[in-house]
C-alpha cells in the first residue's frame, strides 16, 4: 500500500491538484475529457513500484478549475508541472485528450520527453467524422448556454463510453469520476491555444520511442488516429487491446499495465 503525496501546485497562474508516489524515472499520467486523475487508480500503485508517478487534474478538470478563464495550453501546463517538480525528462502517458496533450508536448519540448505512451488518443489537427461532430454538437451547445448538467449528462451517455459502462466493475468507478467533473471546460470553450502547425502535420518529427494502445471496441475515429500515428511516427509500436473500448486502462487494467510496463522497460 503506497502513501502518495497529495497537494496543489501553482503553475502558469492556475492551481493544479496532483498526487505523486514512487521513485526513479518520472512518469506523468494525463486523463481524458470530463474525468480526473482518479481514472488512473488501477495504474497509480503498480506504476509507482517502478517509477516516480505523478498524476494531476488538468486545467478545468477535477480539483483544478481556474478562478477565471484565460488563454492557456495544456502542453505548456505540463511543462510548467515538470519545472515545478524540477524534472528534466519524463515518460508521458496520456489517454484521449491526455494523448493529444502528450503529442503536442512531444513536439514542443522533445528534450523533456523520454518515452511516449498514447492510449486511444485524440490528435490535434485531425478532422473528426460527421458522426462524431453530430454527437458532440448538442453537448457543446449546452455548455455554451451554461447548462453544464445537460452537457455532462449527454457526454456520459456518449457511445464512446458504452464499453466501460457495460462492465460492472468499471462502470461505477467511471460514473463516479465523471459525476465529479466541475464542467468548467464545457462552459469555457475556446480558451485553449492550439499547436500551429498541428501535431497531425508533424508526426514524423516525433523522435521519442512511442507506444500507441487502442481499444478494440473504441469508435472508428480513434482507430483511424491510431493508424495515422502508427504510420507516421518513426519509432512506434501499436497494440490493439482486445475486448476493451475507449477507456482501455479502466476496462482491462491488468493487461494494460503489463503492456505499458514492458514497453517502458525497453524489453
Amino acid at each position: 500500500m503506497i502513501t502518495p503525496e497529495i497537494g496543489f501546485a501553482t503553475i502558469n497562474g492556475a492551481r493544479f491538484h496532483f498526487e505523486q508516489a514512487g521513485s526513479g524515472v518520472p512518469l506523468i499520467l494525463l486523463h481524458g475529457v470530463g474525468l480526473n486523475l482518479h481514472m488512473w487508480d488501477d495504474q497509480f500503485a503498480p506504476f509507482a513500484d517502478h517509477y516516480r508517478v505523478i498524476r494531476y487534474d488538468l486545467r478545468g478538470f477535477g480539483l483544478s478549475p481556474p478562478s477565471a478563464p484565460a488563454a492557456f495550453s495544456h502542453a505548456e501546463d505540463l511543462k510548467g508541472l515538470l519545472d515545478h517538480f524540477k524534472i528534466g525528462r519524463a515518460h508521458i502517458l496520456g489517454l484521449s485528450l491526455g494523448g493529444r496533450v502528450a503529442l503536442d508536448f512531444s513536439l514542443m519540448y522533445p528534450d523533456s520527453l523520454d518515452h511516449l505512451v498514447l492510449v486511444d488518443p485524440a490528435l490535434g489537427g485531425y478532422r473528426f467524422s460527421e458522426d462524431w461532430l453530430g454527437l458532440m454538437a448538442p453537448i457543446m451547445q449546452h455548455g455554451k448556454n451554461g447548462d453544464i448538467a445537460a452537457a455532462k449528462r449527454l457526454w456520459l451517455a456518449h457511445p464512446l463510453f458504452a464499453p466501460v459502462r457495460a462492465r460492472a466493475q468499471s462502470r461505477q468507478q467511471f460514473e463516479q469520476i465523471a459525476a465529479n467533473d466541475p464542467g468548467w471546460h464545457w462552459l469555457n470553450q475556446g480558451f485553449e491555444q492550439s499547436l500551429n502547425p498541428s501535431a497531425a502535420k508533424r508526426l514524423q518529427d516525433i523522435n521519442a520511442p512511442t507506444l500507441v494502445v487502442v481499444g478494440e471496441k473504441d469508435l472508428p475515429d480513434f482507430h483511424v488516429i491510431a493508424e495515422l500515428l502508427n504510420k507516421d511516427i518513426p519509432h512506434v509500436q501499436k497494440f490493439n487491446l482486445i475486448g476493451a473500448g475507449h477507456m482501455a486502462n479502466m476496462e482491462a487494467p491488468e493487461q494494460f499495465n503489463e503492456i505499458v510496463l514492458e514497453f517502458l522497460s525497453g524489453k
